[in-house]
């Protein structure tokens, strides 16, 4: 029940919040990220949307992330992908975007054998990057069993991981193993999302607010 109540919560917030703030901020001047990473730039960021956000890698995090770490990153070219899935509340949409995170990486492995990946994922897109990463994001909210995972040949280009509102840590869990230290992981106060009991609903959407430092803490592992 308390699933289904976080669920519901998010869904209307989200849609509420969300469209009022695309609406207000009006023609804001975003980073243009490559709507795929067709060309071998030094950096591909790789992002996984959060339920429901408009942007064109995320208004709440994916932008603002590729902006932050354009800053951070500077005499290095950035590619930015939008990992395609629905970001919805259906069974299958964590898994889909799973599957097409790996299946991404593993196509620019081979077209650009120099390229490294930053992977960043917000509220249901963590748990995408969660899955790809071989950590189960299964029974937390919007989760789902792993699907496909990056290959041990491949981790070490994944020269960073950035989690914002993760779902499994209210499950207890988080990254560990081959990405731990080159994860970090935000959760908010009283976000219910990543908080065991927490129940600061709108705490959920203001991750924008931790991308420089995810940005610098990116910088640090490139």
């Amino acid at each position: 029940m308390r699933t289904r109540r976080i669920r519901f919560r998010i869904r209307s917030l989200c849609l509420a919040v969300l469209t009022v703030t695309a609406c207000a901020a009006g023609p804001a001047v975003l980073p243009t990220p490559a709507a795929s990473a067709a060309t071998c730039s030094d950096i591909d960021v790789v992002v996984a949307r959060g339920t429901f956000e408009p942007g064109t890698l995320g208004l709440v995090v994916g932008d603002p992330a590729f902006s932050a770490l354009q800053k951070q990153l500077t005499g290095r070219s950035l590619s930015g992908y939008a990992v395609n899935y629905p970001a919805d509340l259906s069974a299958t949409s964590a898994a889909q975007g799973n599957a097409d995170l790996v299946d991404h990486v593993r196509t620019q492995a081979v077209s650009c054998p120099g390229q490294r990946f930053v992977l960043v994922g917000y509220s249901q897109g963590a748990n995408v990057v969660d899955n790809s990463i071989g950590i189960s994001s299964d029974g937390a909210v919007v989760g789902s069993p792993i699907v496909a995972t990056i290959p041990t040949a491949l981790e070490p280009k994944v020269a960073a991981v950035l989690l914002f509102g993760n779902p499994i840590r209210a499950l207890g869990r988080s990254v560990t193993g081959t990405y731990e230290s080159r994860t970090i992981d935000f959760c908010a106060k009283g976000d219910p999302v990543c908080e065991n009991g927490g129940n600061d609903v709108p705490a959920h959407l203001g991750y924008t607010a931790d991308v420089d430092a995810a940005a610098v803490f990116a910088a640090g592992k490139v």
